[in-house]
C-alpha cells in the first residue's frame, strides 16, 4: 500500500499556508485599487455626462453631479436638493471608498461650463488617495 507520510502531509500544509500568507495582502490591495479606479473613473464619467446635457441644453435647465459615500446622482436643476428627482441617473461604487472635498457640481446650461470649481478626493479604506480636478472651462482631470 502507498500514500502520503504524516510529514509529507505537515509539510505541503504547511508550505500552501505561507503562500495564502502571502498571497491574501496582495489580493486585497489589487482588489481595493481596482474599486478605487473604479469610484474615479465613475465619478469623472458622472462629471462629464453632466457637463455634456448642460452643453445639450436639456430639459432647459443646468444639471450637476452630487457625490455621497456608495453613490454618485447626475441631476438636473440649480442644486441637488431643489433637482428634479425624475431625471436622476444614479451610480454606486464601493462603501469601502470614501469622497470628500468639493462634493456638488453644477454645469451651466449651453455652456457647459462648472458654477464652481474645485477637486473631489476618494480615498480607500487602506489610505489610497486620487483627486479628480474640475477647472473653469468644465475639464475633468
Amino acid at each position: 500500500m502507498q500514500g502520503f507520510t504524516l510529514l509529507e502531509v505537515i509539510l505541503s500544509f504547511a508550505l500552501m499556508s505561507i503562500i495564502f500568507a502571502i498571497g491574501i495582502p496582495f489580493y486585497e490591495s489589487s482588489w481595493t485599487h481596482s474599486e478605487l479606479a473604479i469610484a474615479e473613473h465613475t465619478a469623472m464619467h458622472a462629471l462629464r455626462r453632466a457637463s455634456s446635457l448642460a452643453q445639450a441644453f436639456d430639459g432647459d435647465s443646468p444639471w450637476g453631479v452630487f457625490i455621497q459615500p456608495g453613490s454618485i446622482t447626475i441631476f438636473q436643476g440649480t442644486a441637488y436638493a431643489a433637482r428634479n428627482t425624475a431625471a436622476d441617473e444614479v451610480f454606486t461604487f464601493a462603501g469601502s471608498i470614501t469622497p470628500s472635498g468639493d462634493l456638488e457640481f453644477v454645469f451651466s446650461k449651453l455652456t457647459g461650463f462648472p458654477q464652481t470649481t474645485g477637486s473631489l478626493t476618494l480615498t480607500a479604506n487602506t489610505g489610497q488617495i486620487k483627486t479628480i480636478t474640475i477647472n473653469e472651462k468644465g475639464m475633468v482631470q
